[in-house]
C-alpha cells in the first residue's frame, strides 16, 4: 500500500504538507481545479512558488485572503462630516456545522470529503475540551477561516491523488514561546495543538516560534500513526519538502517520504462492553455518531436477554487504548449503564487497504482494495458514490456496483 513518513523536524502546517505534496507528484492544476469545487472563488488566492530554505529547495503554498470592503460611508451631523471605517466582511468565524455544509455540498469524492471532515471533527473537538463547550458548538476564528479550509480540503485532495493508505509520523517539533490567537497570547504550544498532539511525541528546537500549528497538529491526529523512525517494510520512492513562512535557523520544511508499506497491521486493541435494558433505542444513532467521532473503530449492539427474561441490547465498542478514556466517558454519560467490562484483545489482525479511482460505464467509483500476505482479498466499491451515480443516470444501484468491482479487479489483474 501506498504511505507517508513525515518528518516534522521543523514542524508541520497546512501549507507546509501541501507543498511537499506537489513536489510528491501531486500537479498544481489538478490542486487548484479541486479546489474550485468549494465555491470559494472570491474569498482566496492561492499563491505557490519554489523556494529555498537554508538551501532546501522547497513548494511554498501561500493562502491569500480575498477580504472584501463596503464603499466608504459619509454620516452628516450637523455641519461636521464624519468618514465611518469600511466594514470588512470576513469569514473567520464559521462554525463545524458551517464547514461541514461547505465540504459536502462539494463535488468531491467519498474519500476527499470523509478525510477533511475527519481532520476537522478532531480540531472541533480539541477546542471544545479546551473551551468547555461541545464540538458543535465551537466558533473556529483561525481554524474556520478560509485558509484553513483550503489546507485541510488541499491536504484530503493530495492524498486521494496519491492513494496514500497509511501515514506514519515520527517526533514532532512545537517550537517555543508565544503565538498570538484568538483569545491573546498563548504559550507555544498553543492549547489545541497541545491536546491534539497526545499519544505523540514532541519536543522544542531552533526557534522561539511556533512550528506546529493547530491544523498540522489536526492532519497527524485523524490521519497519522507514530513510528520513531521509517517503519523496517517501508520503501521510500520519493521524498518532498514542503516550506512554511518563517526563515529559521534550521530549514524551516516539512520533509515527506512517498513510497509503499508492505506486510500487514496488528494492533492491541481493547472492547468495551456493557448490557443495557432500560433505554430509548432513539438514543443509539446519537450514540454511535459521538463513539466514532472520538476514535472508536467499531461500535455494534447485539439482542440479548436479561433476568425476568427482560429483551436487552449488548453494547460493544473496539478502541485502541489511546481513545479508550473517551469513549468510556461518552458510554457513561449517554446511556443508563452503571458499569463497564473491559475485556483486552491482545491482537487483531488487519488486512492492508488502499483508496483506487475506477471508471465506469456511469462515472468515476472509488474502491477500497484488500490485501493480505501480498494477495488482494477483496474490492469493495464506496456506497455514496455508486448511490450518486445511480440517481444521477437512473439505473440500479447493483449495477454500477458490479460494474465498478469488474473494471477493477481487470485494471488490477
Amino acid at each position: 500500500m501506498k504511505a507517508l513518513y513525515l518528518d516534522c523536524a521543523s514542524g508541520i502546517s497546512g501549507n507546509m504538507f501541501l507543498g511537499a505534496c506537489l513536489q510528491l507528484g501531486v500537479p498544481e492544476k489538478y490542486l487548484r481545479q479541486e479546489l474550485d469545487k468549494l465555491r470559494l472563488p472570491h474569498e482566496y488566492d492561492l499563491r505557490i512558488s519554489d523556494v529555498s530554505k537554508n538551501g532546501i529547495g522547497a513548494a511554498y503554498v501561500d493562502v491569500k485572503l480575498l477580504r472584501e470592503f463596503e464603499p466608504e460611508k459619509i454620516q452628516q451631523e450637523g455641519t461636521n462630516i464624519r468618514r465611518l471605517p469600511r466594514q470588512i466582511h470576513s469569514h473567520e468565524h464559521r462554525t463545524f456545522a458551517d464547514i461541514r455544509e461547505i465540504i459536502n455540498a462539494a463535488e468531491f469524492s467519498a474519500a476527499v470529503k470523509n478525510t477533511a471532515l475527519k481532520i476537522f471533527e478532531v480540531i472541533a473537538q480539541a477546542e471544545g475540551k479546551v473551551h468547555q463547550m461541545t464540538a458543535d458548538e465551537v466558533h473556529f476564528h483561525e481554524v474556520g477561516a478560509v485558509d484553513s479550509i483550503v489546507d485541510i480540503v488541499g491536504c484530503a485532495i493530495c492524498l486521494d491523488y496519491l492513494e496514500v493508505a497509511k501515514i506514519f509520523v515520527g517526533k514532532v517539533n512545537v517550537g517555543s514561546g508565544y503565538v498570538k490567537c484568538a483569545h491573546g497570547l498563548m504559550a507555544v504550544p498553543a492549547p489545541a495543538t497541545a491536546e491534539l498532539l497526545q499519544g505523540f511525541k514532541t519536543y522544542s528546537y531552533g526557534a522561539e516560534k511556533e512550528l506546529t500549528t493547530p491544523t498540522g497538529a489536526a492532519i497527524i491526529k485523524a490521519l497519522a500513526e507514530y513510528r520513531a523512525d521509517l517503519p523496517e517494510d517501508f520503501t521510500s520512492e520519493k521524498i518532498g519538502y514542503g516550506a512554511g513562512t518563517l526563515d529559521l535557523p534550521i530549514p524551516n520544511v516539512l520533509r515527506i517520504y512517498f513510497g509503499e508499506c508492505s506486510g500487514n497491521i496488528e494492533r492491541r486493541l481493547v472492547k468495551l462492553e456493557t448490557n443495557i435494558d432500560d433505554m430509548n433505542p432513539q438514543i443509539y444513532g446519537w450514540l454511535y455518531e459521538k463513539l466514532f467521532a472520538a476514535g472508536a473503530l467499531d461500535v455494534w449492539t447485539t439482542n440479548i436477554n436479561m433476568k425476568k427474561n427482560r429483551p436487552a441490547q449488548m453494547l460493544s465498542v473496539l478502541v485502541d487504548s489511546e481513545h479508550q478514556p473517551d469513549c468510556a466517558k461518552i458510554i457513561f454519560e449517554e446511556t443508563t449503564t452503571l458499569g463497564l467490562r473491559v475485556i483486552n484483545i491482545d491482537k487483531r489482525i488487519e488486512a492492508t487497504r488502499k483508496m483506487a479511482k475506477v471508471e465506469t460505464n456511469y462515472g468515476e467509483v472509488q474502491c477500497k482494495v484488500s490485501a493480505y500476505d501480498g494477495k488482494i482479498v477483496s474490492i469493495t466499491p464506496e456506497y455514496e458514490d455508486c448511490k450518486r451515480l445511480a440517481e444521477e443516470k437512473k439505473v440500479p444501484l447493483k449495477i454500477i456496483w458490479q460494474e465498478a468491482i469488474a473494471n477493477q479487479q481487470a485494471r488490477l489483474s
